[in-house]
This record gives C-alpha cells, structure tokens and sequence, in this order.
C-alpha cells in the first residue's frame, strides 16, 4: 500500500537520558567545554572565505551568526560548483566548501582537495556520515520523492517508483510533471543512485525519458514546489523538505508526498545529506577549522538545519519541526552515502549527454 508519510530521517530514534549526580557533573563539565569553546572563538581574527552550493537562505543566516559571536569576517561563494574547487586548486581561495550532496563532497576528496582534522564534537556525527579522516562532515539529511498537488491528482493516482518516469503515459497527466535541470546537486545524488541500482545503460534511458516527457524543467526545487501548489503541474520530483516547506505556504498548500519504491522487493527511497569540508591548503586555515568545529556545537547543527526543514543527523538532537515519522518507518535505498562521490563525475557527463542539464523549461 502506498504511503505518504512526514519524514523523520533514520537516526532520530532516541532521547538522552540523563538522571541524578551525572546530570550535575554533565552540566558541569559541559559549561568547561562551552567556556573554552568561546574564548576559542572571541581569540579568532581576520576572515573565513566560503564556497557554497547551497541554497543561500540555509547558509547566510548560519554565516551571520558565526561572524556574529567570533568576529571573523566571512566572505561567501553562493552557488558554487564543486569543479571550482578542483579549478583553483594551484590557487586556492576557498577555506571550506559546503554541500547539497555528499557525492560532491566525496569526489572532491577523493581527488585530495579537502583536508582532514579531528574537531571537537565530531564524535556527535555517526561514522558513516562523514569521510574517513573528517575530510568532510555530513549535517543534515532528507530523501527524494514525489510531491503532488491534491486538487489535481489523487495518491492512487500517483507514480510510485523512480522507474516508473521511464513510462511516457506521466507526460498525459493534466498539466504534466516537473524535474530541476541536470546539473542540481539533488538531481546529480538522484541519478548516481541509479546508477548504483540499475547501471548506466537503464539509467541513461530514464534520464532521457524524464528529460522528453517532463512538462516543466526548472532551476531549483523550490521553484518546483510553488508551481505543484499552484496547479502548473501536478506533481514533481523533489525532496522531502520541500513538501513541508509547501505545507507551511499560507496559500497553494493542498500538497501530498510520496515517498519511492517502498515495497518490500523495491530499491527504498534515495537519500543524501548536506555537510561541509576544510579545503585543503586553505588560505585561512585557523578560521576554517574553527569553523568547523563551531558548526558541530550542538546549537550551530541546528542552525544549519536552520529553515531548510532538514533533518540533523546527530542522534541526541531533535528536528526543528513537527509532525514527523521516524525514518526507519520509510525504506531506503541500501547504498553507502559515500558511494556517491563515486560516481559523481562520470553522473554529470551522462546528464549532459542526455542534454538535461543544457535547456530549462
């Protein structure tokens, strides 16, 4: 039976419990760890130089508040592309990268561009969340599926696996279906983990289907859950935190989701994560790595969550938002989050060669 389910994502199973004389002692030497903490940062100076390929209104309001309590002055990239990275690598000009997607961030690594260290508090971020030596840091999660507008098409209605754009009669509905351009760090994650499933030959015929038979190909996926709320199209590939930021719209909010290939003998819905990593030979290193390590403060991982209606990947933390199912209600695709830098850059050449990535519309 399909389902359309509010996500919780996977780690969030579980509260601390704290109880008595350990509850003195905890705060106690958590007040220690705070106070050395700030006078770390009030000691910082200069600036922190900044590429990211989020979206600017999850990043600005965390870079705010970091220049806000250290004084260090931080100059941000929106809208960066990765390959800027490996670009200016004989000339550095970033300290850290931030991502959409992990597989950018592991490709990038794999190629040596970003550096390990070991900051304070990366114990509260699960191994399998982050590179090997802390190259990268995964923060915050979600998972792709469809969102749909109710006064158009109804859950029963409605496509249930990725496998199933594969199928011209999507491109009969009223109004048709909407995808982002190739090149949308959401997009790429979305087609490496097809890759992964499938192999390229099938992948490749899907992202040409999707690219012939979508009605409307757009910039970002916010883009895409207006014009599902306003009727333009009924329903789009998007993810999940796009469905409750819809939800949240005064207007245009009558909005369903579903989450793909939810059977039991189905792949499980794909997900990805959003994090960050100190590029290697950083100009401002000292900045960067205080950065990082400001940013895995329990208080700053939430504001880096911030508005997006992500979810933390730390387990002791609570979402920022309610009416959420726990995640190991939802099945998710078997495939290791770090596979995904491995097929990162052979994903876009395939993108591009299906001409996805080249026409908006």
């Amino acid at each position: 039976m399909k389902r359309t389910m509010m996500v919780f994502f996977p780690l969030m199973i579980g509260l601390l419990a704290a109880c008595g004389n350990n509850e003195e002692n905890t705060a106690g030497d958590n007040g220690e760890e705070n106070n050395s903490n700030q006078d770390a940062e009030a000691a910082l100076e200069g600036e922190l130089v900044v590429y990211s390929s989020r979206n600017e209104a999850f990043v600005q309001t965390l870079l705010d508040k970091f220049t806000e309590e250290t004084g260090v002055e931080v100059r941000p990239l929106h809208g960066a592309d990765p390959l800027q990275i490996q670009e200016e690598a004989g000339n550095v000009q970033a300290d850290v990268f931030i991502s959409n997607d992990l597989g950018a961030l592991e490709y990038l690594n794999g190629e040596g561009l970003l550096e390990g260290f070991d900051p304070e508090n990366v114990d509260s971020i699960d191994e399998q969340y982050r590179a090997e030596n802390n190259e990268w840091v995964a923060v915050s999660a979600r998972a792709r599926g469809f969102i749909y507008n109710k006064d158009m098409i109804s859950e029963d209605e409605m496509p249930t696996k990725m496998e199933d754009l594969l199928d011209a009669e999507w491109a009969d509905v009223e109004n048709g279906y909407a995808i982002t351009r190739g090149g949308n760090g959401g997009m790429i994650g979305n087609v490496s983990a097809l890759r992964h499933e499938w192999g390229d030959e099938r992948t490749s015929e899907w992202v040409e289907a999707i690219q012939e038979n979508a009605a409307g190909i757009f910039e970002g996926h916010g883009d895409i859950r207006r014009a599902v709320g306003a009727g333009e199209h009924a329903f789009g590939l998007v993810n999940n935190y796009y469905y409750h930021q819809q939800l949240e719209e005064p207007n245009d909010n009558n909005v369903g989701f579903v989450y793909t290939d939810q059977e039991e003998d189905e792949m499980g819905a794909i997900a990805n994560a959003a994090g960050l990593g100190l590029v290697a030979d950083a100009p401002n290193k000292e900045n960067a790595q205080a950065f990082i390590e400001w940013v895995l403060e329990e208080e700053n991982q939430l504001a880096f969550v911030g508005e997006s209606l992500e979810v933390p990947i730390n387990t002791e933390l609570e979402p920022p938002y309610e009416e959420a199912i726990r995640f190991s209600d939802l099945h998710v695709q078997d495939m290791p989050l770090r596979a995904l830098g491995d097929y990162f850059e052979d994903t876009r050449a395939l993108i591009e060669q299906s001409g996805l990535d080249l026409e908006l519309r």
